[in-house]
């Protein structure tokens, strides 16, 4: 195994931040459904439209946020990103109507597009094998600890305050982290690799590997349900379980918070069991089976309980949902390498952000037809069992792809930005 230079901990740190941001603000809006909806005067379905926007955008913009890491300083890219999301935000709060916060949705997809890919792009450079299930968990323990404090203190900020200032406070935040990243990052991040090393492989080279469907296909459908609960998670404690809106918002937080922690705890332990001797295949595998199993059974029951009863199954699936997180980016690392890791970054998780778009779209919709959540679960629960096939059957071995060299993408490397 070729040496990598190693990753300073305050660039894993500002990554980490950067995903908790992340998911602070484009969850903000499922915080702030319950008063909005209402104020508004918004069906469940038109409601449903609105927590999907942001996914119209942002899973297409996947693609080209993964070949901006390649083309351009991840530096930058990343910067760039997330002042045009945290500008989204602050404007949300000054929205006036349907069609304003529609928009800044879509711009807030397209600013959050290059999270995944630089974030890959780094740690595929910059960590081995043993390390990546302990530096996945610590950035992707985020997409936890981002919807526990957005939808703790946003959730409190809009009890106290209104919508409005919840989002401007979260986006003037989101601005503070710039100044930190291009520190840490200008002296933690080498560029040798992307000067020197081989041009990236295509998109059509990727699309042609069956470990990369495989891949695709079980980040969707495990998705599915994590953004199920993701988006509708306050509005069903508020509407179907009948929790004030404080009381919401620390049921949600501890929902998010055991999840960040096993996403965490679960990347050191897989690290752990692979130092020791178990195979990629068989220690990611392993993790990844256990989380579709786990989440199935616990959504799949939630239908079948009253509300009240569901956010103990809720927590339940929040461990098994950390189980997947970790070991799917550690697993995107291995088979892409580092040719195409912003590239295969990108195009799976399109595939994983589509589910995105469908899960608040068609969970409005059953709530609509159905008048409560049950379809929701079952349909949730029905998605975690294709992950597990995707991951069992399709991906065969953990193991990096071979790229022939004349599958290279001949573009350009690295193009200093301006």
């Amino acid at each position: 195994m070729n040496q990598r230079p190693a990753l300073p901990h305050g660039v894993v740190l500002m990554l980490g931040l950067a995903v908790l941001l992340n998911y602070v603000d484009r969850g903000s809006l499922a915080t702030a459904a319950p008063l909005l909806q209402d104020e508004l005067s918004l069906s469940n379905s038109r409601m449903g439209l609105l927590l999907s926007a942001f996914f119209w955008v942002y899973a297409p913009a996947q693609l080209l946020g993964g070949w901006l890491v390649h083309r351009f300083h991840v530096r930058a890219v990343l910067a760039a990103g997330v002042l045009l999301w945290a500008v989204a935000t602050i404007m949300t709060g000054l929205a006036g109507g349907f069609a304003t916060i529609l928009v800044l949705r879509l711009m807030l997809g397209l600013g959050e597009c290059v999270t995944f890919p630089s974030w890959q792009m780094i740690l595929t450079r910059q960590t081995v094998e043993h390390e990546r299930g302990r530096a996945n968990g610590f950035i992707g323990s985020g997409q936890g600890i981002g919807p526990m404090l957005g939808t703790l203190f946003g959730g409190l900020t809009m009890a106290h305050f209104g919508w409005r200032a919840m989002f401007i406070s979260l986006g003037t935040i989101t601005l503070l982290w710039l100044w930190p990243w291009l520190m840490v990052a200008r002296r933690g991040l080498s560029h040798a690799e992307e000067e020197q090393g081989p041009p990236p492989v295509s998109y059509p080279a990727i699309l042609r590997q069956r470990e990369f469907w495989g891949a695709a296909l079980g980040h969707f459908s495990i998705n599915y349900g994590f953004y199920f609960v993701m988006t509708w998670l306050p509005t069903f404690l508020i509407k179907a379980g009948g929790f004030t809106v404080s009381q919401m918002s620390g049921i949600a937080a501890a929902i998010y918070g055991i999840y960040a922690v096993t996403t965490a705890v679960a990347g050191v332990v897989s690290d752990r069991w692979i130092a020791r001797g178990g195979t990629p295949t068989r220690v990611r595998k392993a993790f990844l089976l256990a989380s579709a199993i786990g989440v199935s059974a616990a959504i799949a029951c939630s239908a079948y309980v009253e509300p009240r009863a569901a956010v103990w199954l809720l927590g339940v699936a929040g461990v098994f949902f950390g189980f997947s997180t970790p070991t799917m980016f550690a697993v995107t690392s291995t088979l892409a390498g580092p040719r195409a890791a912003g590239r295969w970054a990108g195009a799976q998780n399109l595939a994983g952000q589509l589910a995105g778009v469908l899960a608040p779209m068609v969970t409005g919709f059953l709530i609509d037809r159905t008048g409560g959540f049950s379809w929701a679960f079952i349909v949730s629960a029905a998605s975690a069992i294709v992950a597990m096939v995707a991951w069992a059957f399709v991906i065969r071995r953990v193991a990096p792809v071979q790229w022939p060299q004349e599958l290279a993408n001949r573009l350009p490397v690295n193009v200093p930005a301006a």
